[in-house]
């Protein structure tokens, strides 16, 4: 398995706010989609989109009930 960095940023829908909400974890997975439904197992309407960014970092989109979350994953 290997070990990643993730940031998972939420977009706040809030008018005249434009900050996120940014946290920081450390996942051990083979699978970095199937980890961030793990994370989202309560949204059952969760749409993902996978991004590759070369051999050691990705991104993974996922919106759910009008919300886009960003999952940033980085081997260490």
């Amino acid at each position: 398995m290997a070990l990643y960095e993730v940031v998972r940023e939420i977009e706040n829908s809030c008018a005249r706010n434009q900050m996120r909400d940014v946290f920081f974890d450390e996942i051990e997975t083979d699978d970095p989609l199937e980890a961030v439904r793990a994370l989202l197992k309560d949204e059952k309407d969760a749409v993902l989109t996978l991004e590759e960014h070369g051999a050691d970092s990705l991104t993974v989109y996922a919106e759910s009930t009008g919300m886009t979350q960003r999952f940033l994953f980085t081997k260490i």
